[in-house]
C-alpha cells in the first residue's frame, strides 16, 4: 500500500514513516501543505494522512483542492484540535476520517486498512515472476524448494521491480519509494543492493535476472525472454 504522508511536525512525520514501513506499507513523507498538495495530484497513493496546520496551505485547503480536482484517495486528517467545529470542517471539505492528536499508531493503521477497503484495494500476500516467488508478510524470496530471507531494503527494491514487471524502474524512483525523498542515499546505494540480490538470485538457481538500461533504470527479464 502507497502512503502519502503530510505533517510539519519532522519528529512526528517521521516516526508516521516508521510505523508505516513496520506495516509493509511505502510511504513518502511531505513536510509542507504546498508540496504535499503536488505530491496527492499525482493520484498514486492509496491513502492520505493530512495534518491540519501546515505551513504554506493548511489541511483543509489541501483536501479541498483535491477534491476540486476529481482526486478522491482517501484522506484521515491529524489534529491536536479536539473540537467539533474543527471535526465538521474537515470532513466538509472533503476528509474521510479525523483523528485527533496523540494516537494510538494501531488505531492510526486499522483506519487506513478500512479506508483502503473502501476503495477495493485487494490485498496480496505474495508477488511472483517467473520461477521467484516474493512473500509479502515473511520477506522470504523463493524458487523451487530453495527459500532465502530478504533484508528490508532488499525485500522493498524486489517488490517494487516484480510489482512492475519488465518495466523500467529508476535509480531515483528507488532512492526516493526506499529511502525516502528527504533521504541523502545515492545511486551506489541503489547499486550495491541490486548486486545483493543477483547473488540471491543466483543462490535461488533462479532463471529471473536484474536488467540494467544504462542511465535508465532497472527491470526484472528471465533467460527465456531477456
Amino acid at each position: 500500500m502507497q502512503i502519502l504522508i503530510i505533517e510539519d511536525e519532522k519528529r512526528l512525520a517521521d516516526a508516521l514513516g516508521q510505523i508505516m514501513q513496520e506495516a509493509r506499507y511505502q510511504a513518502d513523507i511531505v513536510y509542507d501543505g504546498r508540496d504535499g498538495l503536488a505530491y496527492a495530484s499525482s493520484g498514486d497513493y492509496d491513502v492520505i494522512v493530512l495534518d491540519v496546520m501546515l505551513p504554506g496551505m493548511d489541511g483543509f485547503e489541501v483536501v479541498h483542492h483535491l477534491r476540486e480536482s476529481k482526486i478522491s484517495t482517501p484522506v484521515i486528517m491529524l489534529t491536536a484540535l479536539d473540537d467539533v467545529k474543527n471535526k465538521i470542517t474537515g470532513l466538509d471539505s472533503g476528509a474521510d476520517d479525523y483523528m485527533t492528536k496523540p494516537f494510538v499508531p494501531e488505531e492510526l493503521l486499522a483506519r487506513i486498512r478500512a479506508l483502503s477497503r473502501r476503495q477495493g484495494e485487494v490485498i496480496l500476500e505474495e508477488l511472483t515472476f517467473d520461477d521467484l516467488t516474493l512473500n509479502l508478510s515473511s520477506n522470504d524470496l523463493s524458487c523451487k524448494n530453495k527459500s532465502i530471507h530478504l533484508g528490508y531494503k532488499e525485500f522493498e527494491i524486489l517488490k517494487i521491480l516484480m510489482s512492475n514487471p519488465k518495466i523500467l524502474i529508476s535509480k531515483e524512483t528507488l532512492i526516493v519509494k526506499v529511502w525516502g525523498a528527504e533521504s541523502a542515499a545515492e545511486s551506489n546505494n541503489v547499486e550495491a543492493y541490486i548486486s545483493f540480490l543477483r547473488k540471491k538470485f543466483h543462490y535461488l538457481d533462479s532463471k529471473v535476472t536484474i536488467g540494467t538500461v544504462r542511465k535508465v533504470g532497472y527491470r526484472l527479464e528471465s533467460e527465456e525472454t531477456s
